[in-house]
């Protein structure tokens, strides 16, 4: 009995956060417009990210180039450290590096102020009032998060492909001038395209999540605690699984076979 109550209600669960991402999109086009709340996310969640983002991207580049520039050369194949080093990170460790901090800093902050605003009786107000809550607070997100996540990327991309120069110029003695042609040569519309399109779809799935378990908190302190551990846990799990899967589909549809 117990165990046939906790389906029926994670069931319910999964329909109210597949109802809630279908509508979020859905408010974009349709009146009133939030302009103001989707341009003050863009900001928490654009600039308000960058310095943890290039922060991280700098260190994941150089580490990467530090530990293949040592395997290569055990080989005699050192010359070849940009252009692995420059695919691994537009391809795949970029945008799943940043995804993964937006989720800890954005996606985290969405969920407690929500959160906050479902125990401070914040969104009954709004109820009250005859304004939509998702399309007050969840569209606006979910937008911003669309937008920007896809430019942090673009960004912690080149620094890390910097990082990875610094490293193979002035530690591995590699030169400068090799390194960002091999750069340019992993620049193909394969290679970005399957970098960039993934950010959107991560940035989506990070807001809604964050969006969902921020509206569903209860029990004062502790379930804002509960809720905001929850949008963080839930999203880089599903940010590394739709990777996983993204990555399948898209080399399939690019022709790259393995």
């Amino acid at each position: 009995m117990g165990f046939a109550m906790n389906m029926k209600d994670n069931l319910a669960r999964l329909q109210d956060f597949y109802l809630l991402s279908l509508k979020a999109p859905l408010g974009l086009f349709r009146r009133p417009f939030y302009g103001r709340e989707i341009v003050e996310q863009m900001d928490y969640m654009g600039p308000g990210s960058l310095f943890i983002v290039l922060l991280v991207s700098l260190f994941i580049g150089m580490a990467l180039s530090l530990q293949i520039s040592a395997e290569l050369a055990a080989m005699g194949l050192k010359m070849y450290t940009g252009k692995i080093v420059g695919m691994a990170i537009v391809r795949e460790i970029g945008p799943v590096s940043v995804a993964l901090v937006f989720a800890g800093r954005a996606g985290s902050g969405m969920a407690s102020e929500l959160g906050s605003m479902v125990l401070g009786h914040q969104v009954d107000i709004l109820r009250v009032h005859g304004v939509n809550p998702v399309k007050k607070l969840v569209t606006p997100r979910v937008t911003a998060a669309v937008l920007m996540l896809p430019v942090l990327t673009v960004i912690g991309d080149g620094v890390s492909l910097l990082g990875g120069y610094y490293i193979s110029v002035f530690a591995s003695h590699q030169s400068g001038p090799f390194y960002w042609s091999q750069i340019r040569d992993v620049m193909s519309f394969k290679n970005l395209f399957s970098g960039l399109s993934k950010p959107f779809i991560f940035g989506y799935i990070i807001a809604c999540v964050s969006c969902y378990t921020g509206l569903s908190a209860r029990g004062g302190a502790r379930g804002l605690r509960r809720s905001t551990t929850t949008a963080v846990v839930v999203s880089m799990i599903l940010v590394i699984i739709t990777d996983f899967l993204l990555t399948r589909v898209l080399m399939y549809v690019l022709g790259m076979r393995i």
